[in-house]
């Protein structure tokens, strides 16, 4: 029996909230030139640091029918991670590591994908389509998808803001050869409000909807393998993996959600855990320690490197024996986090 296109996305809508995401939405395939226009200027200036593979793959992540020819639709699914506290808080504790909200609980990958992959299965033995899912793995504009499905819309920090979950959404992607209407697209609701942009610590926002990932601490706190510039150090504080701030200031917060996602709790040693005891952990017991978590990639050296600069920024002369004992470590960029960590605890 041939189903109205309406009502299969009526079914697909269903069986997503019945699996667990908060959200779902139908885009088009075709990206606004605009879009692709945006992207390509971002990665010509160099914007996109040392991430080469968004160069690499600037065709194919430009628009899905780009990706995969055969695409007639795109199903984008949002699930909420709302946190129970303020995110900044950490901030004022100066002997603590602050880790960014998304990396608290259970790495979202595999709880988002999992779900993914039970809707695509029920979508295929429903409608004996064809279909791809995507969880950040793969050359995706999902947040400008997420706002032409009407999800959400990019805000000024570039990260997508849900009038119902403020910033505090994970994305997941089915491309499909359903040929399905798309929602209406969210329209962008920031107004005059420069909130985020004013509360980046490094200026990473550079305008309105721009970002320079150079500059961005959650860039350079996770992503970059060697030394954090200079001149980045101070503002990072006491930021070990990832920085909330632009997402955590924007006003479309108020309408924040508790997630009720048990794997997005915080575990205990990631919800203000103290410098010292991540500073003691060698690679097996840090890969133990955070095991499930998206912590766990970043590597124990990276991770070692930023807690150093968290130290150093702390204020506190009597961790300067602790530091010290970090000069001799092998990898450099550790042993640079250190010599400057020294240098500030005067």
């Amino acid at each position: 029996m041939i189903m109205d296109p309406k009502a299969i996305k009526e079914e697909i809508r269903k069986e997503a909230l019945a699996v667990g995401f908060d959200v779902i939405g139908f885009a088009p395939i075709h990206m606004p030139q605009e879009k692709q226009d945006h992207l390509r200027e971002y990665i010509a200036d160099g914007r996109h640091a040392d991430m080469e593979w968004m160069a690499e793959t600037v065709d194919r992540k430009s628009s899905p029918h780009k990706l995969w020819p055969e695409v007639k639709s795109v199903v984008v699914l949002g699930l909420n991670y709302g946190p129970g506290h303020d995110p900044l808080a950490i901030l004022e504790q100066k002997d603590r590591g602050a880790i960014s909200v998304y990396a608290q609980g259970k790495d979202y990958h595999n709880l988002v994908k999992k779900r993914l992959k039970r809707i695509a299965r029920w979508m295929v033995e429903k409608f004996g389509n064809e279909l791809k899912v995507f969880v950040d793995t793969a050359p995706i504009m999902e947040k400008p998808l997420a706002q032409m499905a009407g999800l959400g819309w990019q805000g000024k920090y570039t990260n997508v803001v849900s009038r119902d979950y403020g910033a505090w959404l994970f994305l997941g992607e089915i491309f499909t050869t359903l040929d399905l209407p798309p929602d209406e697209p969210e329209d962008d609701h920031c107004g005059n409000c420069t909130k985020c942009i004013d509360a980046c610590p490094t200026g990473a926002i550079t305008a309105p909807y721009e970002m320079d990932a150079r500059a961005c601490i959650s860039y350079l706190n996770i992503e970059l393998k060697g030394d954090i510039p200079e001149k980045y150090r101070e503002a990072m504080g006491n930021r070990i993996y990832g920085c909330d701030d632009c997402s955590a200031v924007c006003p479309w917060n108020k309408f924040t959600v508790l997630t009720k996602e048990e794997a997005f709790q915080p575990r205990a040693h990631t919800q203000a855990p103290r410098l010292s005891d991540l500073a003691k952990l060698d690679d097996a017991t840090f890969r133990t320690v955070f095991s499930g978590s998206p912590v766990k990639r970043t590597g124990r050296n990276r991770m070692l490197r930023n807690i150093l600069i968290a130290m150093g920024n702390s204020g506190e002369v009597s961790r300067r024996e602790e530091v010290r004992g970090f000069l001799e470590e092998e990898d450099p960029a550790v042993r640079e986090a250190a010599r400057w960590a020294l240098e500030k605890l005067i």
